[in-house]
């Protein structure tokens, strides 16, 4: 990634974590940003209530911004009884 991403840019998780539901491809929002001791972002992904669904600290390799030709899409997750 060659620019730094902003504060509440939208972006996309490059890896999957799927303990925390979260797979690639799934669209997040960047609340934080960190420099030291090396650059990441905190990024939120939300439910379609607006809750938050997972908070990640991640490194600038795991994530990318969106690009014109990107896709959005759903899917649903398994219900926990």
């Amino acid at each position: 990634m060659d620019t730094p991403l902003a504060l509440l840019e939208t972006v996309i998780v490059t890896a999957s974590f799927p303990d925390e539901q979260v797979l690639a491809g799934d669209l997040g929002t960047i609340v934080e940003v960190y420099t030291d001791p090396g650059l990441a972002y905190e990024v939120e992904f939300v439910n379609p209530d607006g809750s938050t669904r997972a908070l990640l600290t991640l490194t600038p390799d795991r994530i990318r911004k969106l690009a014109p030709t990107d896709v959005l899409t759903t899917r649903q997750l398994p219900l926990v009884a």
